[in-house]
């Protein structure tokens, strides 16, 4: 018997519906419900969905089953996925894994925040002024951005917690932990989010709020912010360009189909954004027609949305208890199935290099990510090092790693065609030329573009008017710091064959090669 056919088979998913509930609940998070709306709001409410949805056809579905091709052809978490098509690609892989790192230990902390705020909820512990509940009685925040003087343990027990229950749905593997774990959340999250909508809707003000929201205005469809903040929407709500589709589609079985699955869960991903969006802006309806003002005065979004808008709505609204405790239950699984999709991704890689058994993986980078959260995020500057992280990394780093990506596979590899071959092979849509336009032209302009306006914007002014010398460290040193150990763990690899399963073992192989049965 050969060494390769003694080794272990690489997990897969039980069923298509379980692959499919894990990328829908990769997809939506916490964007879905507190950015998304605000976006639309703010380019041309109902008119933003016509460059939302050419976004989703030209740059989300296309993404998706680039990733989709990726994973289940290679068999293999991004770095080593990526090797096999060419093997300084690796580095864009490891890149990836510390995305997912950075990106781990920011939305555990705010997962944690909802998950003592449902608590608070029952008797609306915020009084009359949520904003600085927040700030000075829950996070203790310093005046003083990056100056760490108190622990807060009112933050630190609900991490742990955060963290405990995501790395024992980890330990269980991909089918009897993730696939079982999203089966589960996410026809939940689905159920608590109608109930929160119909609730939504029969509250006074609901209609000047959706008006607020869907009335297009057509004249913004001629600027190109517009267009770009679509594009933005898609790419960051989608879980694609940090490796985390790459690893889920890994599992697929070899006969997968993969443009239906990716059109299946952009458009349920896109959807829930939706819902999200009506049952934010009806609320923000009543709370404007409450405070006798425009919804214009009252629509935030993000940690405002969620920490100090919705606190103050769920206070001044009938039976508020038994809606806050819905509205963050909601943002705990929704957030729940995402942060367990990123650390995944870590966990995969460090398997298929060092041929770790999955628990003694799981709890070795769990560790080290759920330490570092605790370290960053359970002080009194947790805030501002959550604030800036959040920002450079999404800039910076999954957008620019996805650029990357996409001009290395489209024009420096030429892969697309040999890809799409790949997934035509078992797909039951058929790509055409559109899907290599998409990826090798519209964009990567798109990104291109939203890289130097972003830049612009750094330029002219300090990122929520931070120091210079705290967005240095805080902020452009961590998405440096992420490409930077990216490139040292490709060179560190470089001259080590991979310790992953036979599928994906780290040999020559071609992207033209027929898909093997499974």
């Amino acid at each position: 018997m050969s060494t390769k056919a003694a080794q272990p088979q690489r997990e897969q998913w039980g069923s298509r519906l379980g692959f499919l509930m894990a990328a829908i609940g990769s997809a939506i998070g916490l964007g879905n419900i507190w950015r998304f709306p605000a976006v639309t709001y703010e380019h041309g409410g109902g008119a933003f969905l016509i460059p939302y949805l050419a976004a989703l056809l030209t740059a989300g579905i296309p993404l998706l089953i680039l990733e989709y091709t990726i994973g289940r052809k290679y068999r293999s978490s991004p770095p080593g996925a990526l090797r096999k098509l060419a093997k300084p690609a690796e580095a864009i892989g490891w890149w990836q894994v510390a995305i997912c790192f950075v990106v781990a230990t920011y939305y555990a902390a705010i997962l944690a925040w909802a998950v003592r705020y449902t608590g608070f909820s029952f008797d609306q512990a915020w009084g009359d002024d949520p904003e600085g509940f927040l700030n000075n009685d829950f996070l203790k925040l310093n005046e003083t951005p990056g100056e760490v003087s108190t622990f807060v343990p009112g933050v630190a027990w609900p991490l742990v917690a955060v963290w405990v229950l995501t790395l024992v749905v980890l330990a269980f593997g991909v089918r009897r932990g993730i696939e079982r774990a999203n089966i589960v959340f996410i026809p939940l999250l689905v159920g608590f989010f109608l109930v929160l909508v119909v609730r939504a809707l029969t509250l006074d003000g609901a209609a000047e709020g959706l008006n607020a929201l869907f009335t297009p205005d057509w004249g913004a469809l001629s600027e190109g912010s517009v267009w770009v903040a679509a594009y933005g929407q898609i790419f960051f709500s989608l879980s694609v360009g940090f490796g985390i589709m790459i690893t889920y589609a890994s599992y697929l079985h070899r006969k997968s189909d993969l443009s239906g699955s990716a059109m299946v869960a952009a458009f349920a991903n896109s959807s829930f954004e939706i819902l999200a969006g009506v049952a934010v802006f009806a609320t923000l309806g009543f709370m404007a027609q409450a405070a006798g003002v425009g919804v214009a005065d009252v629509t935030s979004s993000g940690v405002g949305l969620a920490f100090v808008a919705f606190p103050q709505i769920i206070s001044e609204m009938p039976m508020g208890a038994l809606f806050g405790v819905l509205f963050f239950v909601s943002l705990v699984i929704a957030g729940l199935t995402s942060l367990i999709s990123i650390v995944q991704v870590i966990v995969a890689a460090v398997q298929d290099r060092t041929g770790l058994a999955r628990v003694p993986a799981v709890l070795g980078v769990g560790g080290a990510v759920a330490l570092v959260s605790l370290l960053l995020f359970a002080n009194d500057s947790g805030l501002y090092f959550l604030d800036t992280a959040d920002h450079f990394i999404n800039q910076y780093g999954i957008a620019l790693a996805g650029l990357v990506l996409l001009i290395t596979v489209s024009w420096g590899l030429r892969k697309l065609p040999a890809l799409q071959r790949n997934a035509d092979a078992t797909s039951s849509v058929g790509l055409g030329r559109w899907w290599r336009i998409c990826l090798g032209v519209i964009t990567p302009l798109v990104l291109t573009w939203m890289m130097v306006d972003s830049l612009r914007h750094e330029l002219d002014e300090n990122y929520g008017g931070y120091s210079t010398d705290f967005l240095l460290w805080a902020g452009w040193g961590v998405a440096g710091g992420a490409l930077l150990v990216g490139v040292v763990l490709a060179l560190l690899f470089r001259r080590r064959p991979a310790a992953d399963h036979p599928e994906s073992a780290d040999r020559p192989e071609s992207a033209d090669s027929p898909e093997r049965s499974a």
